[in-house]
This record gives structure tokens, sequence and C-alpha cells, in this order.
């Protein structure tokens, strides 16, 4: 099984590295609304990969649950806190208006797209945040181990 993944990783990182030089080689137009294939390709290849890792992710937490039941509680404890997180930043978003400059038009992007782009940032932030408070507590807890 291990000899499959290895080989599926590098394919996958094959085919990312084709579409990097693809888009880096291919000739680009100057007007910015002109439709780019290499870089639609590499955009529906990122999403492809997001959800192929967001559907791993899952599968292997649900596989994680059925295999040990006792993680159950720790696994709806981590969702709980994910649900919170998210709506926490959704709701600190919509309570106020961020003016983000629509190129296009020349206006601003309507109210829910902001909302939606700074709860994702925000997201964000609190992820990264959390997962280097993680990385520095577990470093110090091993040293005094």
């Amino acid at each position: 099984m291990k000899k499959i993944l290895n080989i599926l990783l590098a394919v996958l990182m094959a085919v990312t590295v084709a579409l990097l030089v693809y888009a880096l080689a291919a000739p680009h137009s100057d007007d910015v609304t002109a439709y780019d294939a290499s870089i639609s390709l590499n955009i529906i290849w990122g999403y492809s990969l997001f959800l192929a890792a967001v559907a791993s992710a899952i599968f292997c937490a649900v596989w994680g649950m059925i295999k040990n039941p006792k993680g159950v509680k720790g696994s709806l404890l981590s969702l709980l806190l994910i649900v919170v997180v998210i709506g926490a930043a959704y709701f600190y978003s919509a309570g106020h208006t961020v003016n983000i400059i629509d190129l296009q038009t020349g206006g601003f992007f309507d109210h829910g797209a902001t909302v939606l782009t700074e709860t994702s940032v925000i997201v964000t932030y609190v992820a990264f945040v959390a997962a280097f408070l993680t990385a520095i507590g577990t470093e110090i807890y091993r040293a005094f181990k």
C-alpha cells in the first residue's frame, strides 16, 4: 500500500510541476480580462488537489473513528471547535463592512462577498496561530518530559 501511495504522490507532483512549467512558459496576454488556459488549468488543478485533501482528511477521520470508537469524543470536540471558530469569524465579519475595490467595475464588492472573504482570512489566521502554538507547546512539553 505504501508503494502505491508513493507512486500516486510522484504522479501528482509530476502533474503539478508540468502545469507550473506550462503556466510559466505559455505566452500571456497583457489584457487581464483575456482567458488564459494555462492559468485556468492551474487553478482547476489546485482546487482538485484541495478537494482531494479535504475528502481524504474526512475519510481518514471517519475511518479512525470506526476503528477506534474511544476517539469519537475527541473528534467531536475538534469538530465543535472548528464550527465555533468559523461561526465566530463569520459573525465578526458580518458585523461590519469592508470595502474591497472591484477593479473590473470600478466600484466595490457586495457585502456577501466581503463577508465570505474576511471569514476565510480570519479562519486561516486562527489556524496558523493554532498550528504555531501547538508546535511550540509540543516542543516545550517534550523538552520537560
